[in-house]
């Protein structure tokens, strides 16, 4: 009784932690490109995560079964409440020390860590890793890099089109509370120790100075069949946002679920209830930093070339949860937002690299977790 309650404050912890640092992933590019403020952006987000954490139920059903453990170790011992309760108990401090660094790592690596930390415990060297090999590892090494890929591939054909129809970018700059537009593309240079930075028009050379980068915003001209074309590209974003936390969660909440769902400890509805409901509360109240991460410190970015990034992880996680394959949500999101930093010359590569080093230390951080949490609780009654 008493592993099984651990077992759920645990598992509920793991979703918190979950919501804080994935949450905001999928409205990352309308805080990033400054169409929206962070509050707005995150409630959109919360919201849409919730609901795709809801719709899990009947459209990502084959995940359930995928991060139970079953397969990796011994039936017997995947449906043990100790060993489950070392598995989220290891994935969520993983996941939530990430957060507190804000950096953006994937929940199904700290799964997967965990599940072999605590398997070497609870069976000795005798996990069947060929399981995860085919089943986990080549999902997530594709999986951003298709997201780079998908996100040139498409932001060249959009900009293809708009280059056919004629369409301009202006840049809307504020000076003293006067807007001015012009024509053409600004590259904001940093503030300095004054507190003003300056934006280079790339195509004349001349130097404006902005306030702030929320000064310095890059929008689309013209009209096409009669609609305002940054109307139209706005209204793209906000559901292509929607859309890819909807599908964040739709592929994470099955895999939190497995753990209670493995030991009986909750119903599917209700446990998919409380998962969605964890999570929620964890992005309201832990998202900022990973936030600032995600949607300001890797690429710079215009309406564009976000709604092209958000597309791309969009579909790919969709796809992915109905063909039940774990896809990190962070990392092909991060590819793609990392796609439009190499289409536009702005990526930037220190704030990358340190992503992706924390991404190569989640799994062996968790395993070790994992393992400690099994040597603690597999002894528990």
């Amino acid at each position: 009784m008493v592993l099984v309650a651990f077992l759920l404050i645990s598992t509920l912890f793991l979703a918190y932690a979950n919501g804080a640092n994935d949450n905001f992933k999928g409205v990352a590019t309308l805080y990033g490109s400054y169409a929206v403020d962070y509050r707005t952006a995150l409630i959109l987000g919360t919201t849409a995560t919730f609901l795709g954490g809801l719709a899990s139920l009947a459209l990502a059903s084959g995940l359930v079964k995928m991060f139970s453990g079953a397969g990796v170790v011994p039936a017997e011992i995947a449906a043990t409440p100790g060993f489950l309760a070392s598995v989220s108990a290891a994935a969520a401090v993983t996941v939530i020390l990430a957060t507190r660094l804000g950096l953006p790592v994937s929940t199904t690596h700290s799964l997967i860590g965990a599940i072999i930390g605590a398997g070497l415990v609870f069976i000795g060297p005798h996990l069947n890793l060929a399981v995860l090999g085919k089943a986990f590892a080549l999902p997530l090494i594709v999986s951003p890099i298709a997201a780079v890929l998908l996100t040139t591939v498409l932001y060249g054909v959009l900009h293809a089109i708009s280059t056919r129809w004629g369409l301009k970018r202006e840049t809307c700059v504020c000076v003293d509370g006067v807007r001015l537009t012009a024509v053409g593309s600004l590259q904001l240079v940093p503030a300095g120790a004054e507190g003003y930075a300056t934006a280079v028009a790339r195509d004349t050379g001349a130097v404006i100075v902005v306030t702030s980068a929320q000064q310095c915003v890059e929008k689309y001209g013209g009209r096409v069949l009669g609609a305002s074309i940054q109307q139209v590209v706005d209204a793209a974003h906000y559901v292509s946002a929607a859309s890819v936390s909807f599908a964040r969660g739709l592929n994470d909440t099955p895999k939190i679920l497995a753990l209670v769902l493995a030991a009986q400890a909750l119903d599917i509805r209700s446990g998919a209830l409380a998962v969605a409901l964890a999570m929620a509360v964890g992005g309201l109240l832990s998202a900022r930093r990973v936030a600032q991460t995600m949607g300001r410190g890797i690429s710079q970015m215009n309406d564009g070339q976000a709604l092209s990034a958000n597309l791309v992880t969009a579909f790919l996680v969709i796809v992915a949860s109905r063909l039940g394959l774990p896809v990190s949500t962070t990392q092909v999101s991060v590819g793609a937002i990392a796609g439009v930093g190499l289409i536009n010359g702005s990526v930037n590569r220190a704030t990358l690299s340190g992503i992706v080093a924390s991404w190569l230390l989640t799994l062996p951080i968790a395993a070790i977790c994992g393992a400690l949490a099994a040597l603690v609780l597999r002894n528990l009654h």
